[in-house]
């Protein structure tokens, strides 16, 4: 008998399950089989596959390189099964479950209202679950499930994973109106020495995402105080004599000056991504497709 006259949809589901809860019980429970029907199943792909597929940790399973590499895989093929049994045309209208969406607070701000008021006018039924973009945890995340997208930064994301640019963005330097470098014409020697805030919220530090770019002049900031999001930094700038570097669309209608600068800082890009095994899901590209709408 060949490998695949001894594989079925069950099985490849079990895995699937496996994948993402990483946890026999929660599988089982997810799929409504019992524990030891689970294993069973298990047991057979380890013997078709030639691999352990899971190793055993305190509280579940990890899986093994090989195992992540199938999985997508496994999902494109489970997905292309959905989509024999499912209605020809996608129909946003009629789609329901849940969406999740790690983003960052920079990308809270400036992207979502307008997806997320286009999802609820356009896809009524479906929820929608918007979650801090932790960068340590995002691989985890993604390739179980539990997050469907992330909007962020191109440096915070995996090189493998799929992306879509949406828009490029820059950096500008604010203070407020009351501060004493508002009324001079500083350097920008100036401005490094200057006490400033940044926002770094994956993980809390003194090192900004322009520190490179002032060490291209020899310059190094005097940061002062690192906050864990952008949308607090400008509230801290109104009581202290301090400046921050913030992009450009996170500082509209605020009562915020920009200090005028020698040189500008390089521009970013701000991006989607999503994880490989979504790149065939229909719900997926049409999200992605929402977002490239937009500018």
């Amino acid at each position: 008998m060949s490998k695949l006259d001894r594989l079925d949809i069950k099985q490849l589901r079990v895995f699937q399950a496996l994948i993402r809860e990483q946890n026999a019980s929660k599988a089982a429970s997810e799929l409504g089989m019992t524990q030891q029907a689970v294993s069973e199943h298990l047991k057979k792909l380890r013997d078709v596959f030639d691999d352990r597929l899971f190793l055993r940790k305190t509280n579940g399973f990890v899986p093994t390189p090989f195992a992540e590499q199938l999985s997508i895989g496994v999902d494109k093929l489970l997905n292309d099964f959905k989509a024999l049994l499912a209605p020809s045309s996608f129909d946003p209208k009629t789609i329901s479950g849940t969406f999740v969406i790690a983003a960052t607070d920079y990308a809270q701000q400036v992207v979502l209202p307008e997806l997320i008021a286009k999802l609820r006018q356009q896809a009524p039924h479906l929820k929608l679950i918007v979650r801090d973009f932790e960068i340590d945890k995002l691989h985890d995340l993604m390739q179980s499930g539990k997050v469907n997208l992330a909007i962020a930064f191109p440096d915070y994301i995996p090189d493998s994973y799929p992306i879509v640019k949406l828009f490029e963005e820059h950096h500008v330097c604010v203070a407020s109106p009351n501060a004493s470098i508002a009324q001079s014409n500083p350097s920008l020697a100036d401005v490094a020495n200057y006490p400033s805030i940044i926002a770094s919220p994956s993980r809390p530090n003194f090192k900004g995402s322009i520190d490179d770019w002032f060490k291209q002049f020899g310059l190094s900031r005097n940061i002062v105080v690192s906050a864990p999001c952008f949308s607090i930094v400008p509230m801290y700038l109104e009581t202290t004599d301090s400046i921050a570097f913030l992009p450009s669309r996170a500082i509209k209608d605020l009562n915020l000056i920009e200090i005028a600068l020698e040189q500008a800082p390089d521009k970013f890009d701000v991006i989607a991504a999503w994880h490989p095994r979504y790149n065939e899901d229909a719900l997926q590209k049409w999200v992605v497709s929402l977002l490239e709408e937009s500018d």
